[in-house]
């Protein structure tokens, strides 16, 4: 049997399905001192991953021309070749999160029959939305509703090949300003709603049932245990371990490369410091120093407590928005959005015959795999703070709750500055780069310097937390599912997910290579959730039994 007390994670209360295993958790680790740091790594996970993102770091160096023209081919390979792919495993993924709401193992309970919730409702509900999107809200809450909003007023266009050249969701609305802004909201809340959820739902259950119901460690090779058995304890789950870290590394740091651009974009707005890579290289490397200082003062004195100042600086900044803005025009288009969303859905979600292709690769497809990328992050934080809940409890909830949530941040946020365009003619916030969007929009409000002070503050806080949380996943995954591993190891992580972020910016094409590596680690980590659903079910089917 797995000692829990070494992973830190309790025994299942009650009856539960324990999985009995001679694999010990720890036992291919490496106990070793480099100096006064004590070092647990999994062998051959950390090895393997480290040496592999050092390598990474080392060639986008030596040859940047040469990675930058690697990831240019790489992202259109895939988003081309695989939209499909990406668009139905999504769906998969929201009819199986349905499913499990109205099939008898929904009322399988985490953490065995007797678990009690660890969390009250309120405080739940609040990590489940600080956990997984929080520099994306602020960095697409104005630009995305704005970008569709104009390309779906451009209408279509088509060139010599074909194929369509505009970026407009479906066949657009053009010329038909009150069309072009709920297909504008269908395409936005269809990007940010259940589909992402979904996909953390899937991790954080899987991630759950199998170390709080099986016994297994917090690792995502625990969850192939029904298909695999004790082979999960070789080469195939070193893979799954491996791709699972690769997957959050580059996913983070994206996250990070948008955090820096928008960061980058608000300080020259305010300050007049310039909009250039070397700005964006010492923002990432202030804010990763922030990071480490966070991982070094644990999950309660730092990840905690900078989550929770920004849950208040957030709420605060998102009334704020709605109270100065087109507060009536906003409230009525929260329920009309969710509306066009229910409408717009069958469309937006169809893989196949689709002419929209630019908007289809480059912005569902990327996202899409942005989350999946995402999701051993989210997953395994939602995981750790839903133990007790049962699983149709946990899945209403992480489906719901948050899809909710975002739907009212863009509607707030979106909404007034396409309010602002329709009603005042106010187009700053339209002609702007993504990055300024957010504080043009801003700027025709009351109080400009000190809302834009603080959607500063937000993002770099959110980057912050982002980089301290990945880094405690990347490292748990790493020791073999040890959650108390030295910090030296968190601390190695931290640089590293700053360092890939700096490398992608500065010498190998900017955001579009971070976004290169995201679609790339995404694809391989779609194919391990799909698998997942499966044993999960199977898992629950045991449970119940």
């Amino acid at each position: 049997m797995v000692d829990e007390t070494s992973q830190g994670i309790p025994e299942p209360e009650g009856h539960s399905d324990v999985i009995e295993t001679d694999y010990e958790i720890g036992q291919d680790n490496i106990e070793t001192q480099i100096g006064p740091f004590g070092l647990d790594i999994h062998n051959p996970v950390f090895l393997i991953s480290g040496l592999a993102v050092i390598l990474f770091v080392f060639y986008t160096l030596a040859l940047p021309e040469q990675a930058s023209s690697v990831f240019t081919w790489l992202f259109g390979a895939v988003t081309k070749g695989f939209d499909w792919f990406f668009l139905s495993a999504a769906n998969i993924f929201v009819i199986f999160c349905l499913l499990l709401i109205v099939l008898p193992v929904g009322s399988v309970r985490l953490g065995g029959t007797d678990a009690t919730p660890d969390y009250s409702y309120i405080g739940w509900f609040a990590m489940l939305f600080a956990a997984g999107m929080g520099i994306g809200l602020m960095f697409y809450g104005v630009s995305e509703p704005m970008s569709h909003f104009a390309s779906s007023m451009g209408g279509t266009a088509v060139g010599e090949d074909g194929l369509r050249t505009d970026w407009a969701p479906l066949n657009g609305a053009a010329g038909d300003e009150q069309a072009a802004v709920r297909l504008a909201f269908a395409a936005t809340i269809f990007h940010w709603g259940l589909h992402p959820w979904a996909i953390y739902a899937v991790v954080a259950l899987a991630l759950a049932l199998f170390s709080y119901n099986k016994g297994l460690p917090l690792t995502i090779r625990s969850a192939f245990y029904p298909i695999l058995g004790e082979r999960v304890w070789g080469w195939w789950g070193h893979a799954i371990d491996v791709l699972a870290v690769f997957a959050t590394l580059f996913g983070l740091a994206t996250s990070l490369g948008f955090g820096a651009t928008q960061a980058n974009a608000g300080l020259n707005e305010l300050f007049g410091i310039p909009i250039s890579s070397s700005t964006e290289v010492i923002l990432i490397s202030c804010i990763t120093a922030v990071a480490l200082v966070s991982v070094l003062r644990g999950l309660d004195g730092g990840v905690k407590v900078l989550s929770e100042i920004n849950m208040g600086l957030a709420f605060a900044l998102l009334l704020f928005v709605l109270l100065a803005g087109h507060t009536l025009a906003t409230l009525t288009g929260f329920l009309d959005y969710l509306v066009a969303y229910v409408e717009y859905l069958p469309a937006l979600s169809n893989p196949l015959g689709r002419d929209d292709v630019n908007f289809m690769q480059g912005w569902t497809s990327f996202y899409w795999a942005w989350w999946i990328s995402w999701s051993p992050f989210v997953g395994m934080f939602i995981a750790r703070v839903s133990r007790g809940r049962t699983v149709r409890e946990f899945v209403i909830c992480v489906l719901l709750i948050p899809s909710l949530v975002c739907v009212l941040w863009m509607s707030v946020f979106g909404g007034v500055a396409i309010q602002q365009v329709v009603q005042d003619g106010y187009t700053a916030a339209q002609e702007a780069e993504l990055p300024l969007k957010l504080f043009k929009m801003l700027q025709e409000l009351p109080l400009t310097g000190i809302t834009s002070l603080v959607g500063i503050v937000l993002v770099i806080v959110f980057f912050v937390t982002s980089s301290d949380s990945g880094s405690l996943v990347i490292d748990t995954i790493t020791a073999g599912g040890k959650v108390d591993a030295p910090v030296p190891q968190r601390v190695f992580w931290c640089v590293f997910e700053g360092a890939v972020a700096i490398v992608l910016l500065l010498s190998a094409g900017g955001l579009a290579s971070l976004q290169s590596m995201v679609i790339s680690t995404g694809l391989p980590f779609t194919v391990v959730l799909l698998v997942m659903c499966w044993a999960i079910y199977k898992g629950l089917v045991d449970e119940r039994r």
